[in-house]
């Protein structure tokens, strides 16, 4: 007799799925990072956009100054990252990031459903913390704990990651499932063994390719007033995904 298998822990995705982050907090504090460390480098959203193929904010800006022909040592990397992630903690304190529609609603009821969430990402530590202090006062959020870029030595689109949520999550693959956006975190979560639902980045300009990994493709998770729309998948009852579809998400024949 076949078991079905049962959703117990749901993983996050933080830039571009649980908040939009990237053009309004990530690359403003690039970019007075960069001022402030003298450089004259100025990345607008044509070009932030191509940077954002690339994993993780440090490795952003070395394939940039390689990009340049600008050679930097070690020390005026870590400068710059520590810079940039002071002045995106102030862009996150100041209200310029905030949830994408219908996050909350899915993190309640999953929080009251007793679903474990976690976040996986290629974010720092300190961002993810200020980003979570701000977005729920009070240490009030639903998730159990944090994976980002400080946690393992590969990140996106390496499965490491989710690998490692999957062990202190202590979850089998066939019992979580991954929130994601771009082509890095679709890769990595699908690598670890895990199914995916997937809400496309409009900067992602790969995505398009491997789409069809994904067990669901939405624009966003949906709310009353915006409901969502699948452009492939299961459809979704009155546009709003709910630990239900989830569960239908995980018992889908591949």
């Amino acid at each position: 007799m076949t078991v079905m298998p049962v959703l117990k822990t749901v993983f996050w995705d933080v830039d571009g799925t649980l908040a939009d982050t990237e053009m309004d907090g990530h690359r403003p504090a690039f970019n007075r990072a960069f001022a402030e460390q003298g450089l004259d480098w100025t990345w607008d959203p044509e070009t932030y956009r191509a940077l954002l193929s690339i994993p993780g904010g440090s490795l952003r800006m070395k394939t940039y100054a390689q990009q340049q022909g600008e050679v930097l040592t070690d020390a005026q990397f870590a400068q710059l990252r520590v810079s940039k992630q002071r002045h995106y903690l102030d862009a996150v304190r100041s209200g310029a990031v905030s949830l994408r529609p219908g996050v909350a609603r899915l993190l309640r009821e999953l929080q009251a459903r007793a679903i474990d969430q976690w976040i996986v990402t290629s974010s720092g530590g300190p961002s993810v913390s200020a980003l979570l202090d701000t977005l729920f006062p009070g240490g009030d959020h639903p998730f159990a704990g944090v994976i980002s870029a400080d946690d393992v030595s590969r990140h996106k689109p390496s499965p490491d990651p989710y690998l490692k949520a999957l062990e202190r999550s202590k979850t089998e693959p066939n019992a979580a499932l991954a929130l994601e956006d771009s082509t890095p975190g679709l890769l990595s979560a699908r690598t670890a063994g895990l199914r995916c639902l997937l809400m496309p980045s409009p900067w992602d300009q790969e995505l398009h390719r491997y789409q069809d990994q994904a067990e669901a493709v939405l624009d966003h998770l949906g709310s009353a007033q915006c409901p969502c729309t699948v452009s492939s998948g299961p459809p979704c009852v009155d546009g709003l995904v709910t630990l239900e579809y989830l569960q239908m998400l995980l018992v889908l024949p591949d």
